[in-house]
């Protein structure tokens, strides 16, 4: 009925329907029935909506908080910080170390959950502090591989119902967001915790269906707090509604998507960190394959997002020697597959952990099924971008950083990479001999190479 209304009201304002989003978080993407509601929302109002993951609601969040602190963000270099927003169907939260990205994940740790949980133990509010507190501590107990909470000095709070807090006992940051300090956070919480739902609403002037969930998301903004030793709250007036209408006006070469990108990249770097990888040769192979693919844009024809999931998987193609050296490339396609990057969303990552599995061995087959679930534009891409980490990979086949810099160059029917500096390429040519043909077979051009000067 809501957005049958809405409905009626933007048709009337003369709206277009490709200017029409409908976005929908962690209620709907928990949802058993999720498909069926869309379609029906479809069928009634004409809408598609927009499921949005939980780690492209990080992606958001990060832009919002990015856009309401843009003035401000000096304050965060220097410190550990943790952004997190409390919803009704999970708990978003971003782990940054000098505003560069460490973790992010979206934990099953919402208002709505709490409340099933609590009605299915016919638990009382005890109970439902006592399942919070069991949440948080197991929370951040997965987290200390990534970082630890006792190390966030810096504590960032978005969501509703930290903006009631913020707009009844904070102090204002700056024109979008508030100050909130902790001790006074924790003082309000103690005074409402006992509140009844109609008092609520009677003394926040809050909708009633605000107000069931809103001690519960404050407690559980509380006990995160608690494990840090951030002395204030910054409470952004902003919301995931404007990380997405930022993301929609942001094109490639923006300097915030430039920003965003360096993110999605520290993100794949301390993921490699917390499996041990060797960051040294990783980077470097990485490096390299930036150097191919901007050397050869003409024939590849990819753009900016392409560039970044390139490197990417060659930030995080040797991850599977964790668990062991032999078919590492399949172990870390497993890793990949089954971890959270912060800023790349569920069909991106299955390209980029296809690219990390075949990155040494066979190449694709029509059995390999992770391969075939793609979609075929998608299968191009992971061909184009294996074949040029296959390449930089064998320049540095050694793991010893030999070749510093290299120039690439298409003459003809070929590739030369040239590699600078006097040293034995005897085993960078053998490697690039076994890898290369994959390239020929994509690009339709043999790889070479040789020493300038």
């Amino acid at each position: 009925m809501v957005l049958q209304d809405f409905n009626e009201l933007i048709r009337g304002w003369g709206v277009e329907e490709r200017d029409i989003h409908v976005i929908a978080t962690s209620a709907i993407r928990a949802a058993k029935n999720r498909d069926m509601i869309v379609d029906r929302i479809q069928q009634e109002t004409g809408f598609h909506v927009t499921i949005v993951e939980g780690i492209e609601e990080n992606r958001l969040m990060y832009l919002a908080v990015r856009y309401a602190l843009k003035n401000d963000l000096s304050l965060f270099w220097r410190v550990n910080s943790c952004i997190i927003e409390v919803g009704g169907g999970s708990t978003e939260i971003m782990l940054l170390r000098r505003w560069k990205v460490a973790a992010a994940h979206s934990v099953r740790l919402g208002t709505i959950l709490v409340d099933q949980q609590a009605r299915l133990a016919m638990g009382s509010r005890i109970f439902q502090e006592r399942y919070i507190q069991e949440n948080v501590r197991n929370t951040s107990e997965t987290l200390k591989s990534e970082m630890d909470l006792n190390y966030v000095r810096s504590f960032v709070a978005i969501g509703g119902d930290a903006r009631l807090v913020a707009a009844h006992i904070g102090k204002e940051f700056n024109e979008n967001a508030w100050i909130i300090e902790r001790a006074e956070f924790i003082k309000f919480y103690d005074r409402i915790k006992n509140y009844t739902v109609e008092e609520c609403v009677q003394k926040f002037q809050m909708p009633y269906a605000d107000a069931e969930s809103f001690i519960t998301a404050i407690l559980i903004y509380k006990l995160f707090l608690e494990k840090t030793v951030a002395s204030k709250i910054v409470v952004p007036n902003v919301s995931i509604r404007e990380g997405f209408l930022i993301n929609l006006t942001s094109r490639v070469g923006s300097e915030l998507q430039d920003e965003f990108f360096s993110q999605v990249i520290a993100s794949a770097m301390n993921l490699g960190r917390k499996y041990h990888y060797d960051e040294a040769h990783n980077r470097h192979v990485a490096k390299f394959s930036l150097a191919i693919f901007d050397a050869l844009v003409n024939e590849h024809g990819m753009g900016p997002r392409e560039r970044m999931l390139l490197e990417v998987a060659a930030t995080l193609h040797d991850v599977g020697m964790f668990v062991r050296g032999s078919g590492h490339h399949k172990h870390g396609q497993y890793i990949v597959s089954n971890s959270e990057i912060f800023g790349i969303h569920g069909d991106e990552l299955a390209i980029v952990a296809n690219i990390i599995g075949y990155h040494r061995g066979a190449a694709p087959e029509p059995t390999d099924f992770e391969y075939m679930a793609l979609q075929r534009e998608e299968r191009i891409l992971v061909l184009k971008m294996t074949s040029i980490l296959r390449a930089a990979d064998a320049l540095d086949r050694g793991h010893s950083q030999q070749i510093k810099k290299i120039s690439v160059e298409r003459k003809a029917d070929a590739v030369f990479i040239s590699a600078e500096g006097a040293y034995d390429l005897s085993l960078e040519r053998l490697g690039l001999e076994e890898k290369g043909n994959m390239f020929q077979d994509v690009f339709g051009y043999k790889i070479l190479l040789t020493q300038a000067g």
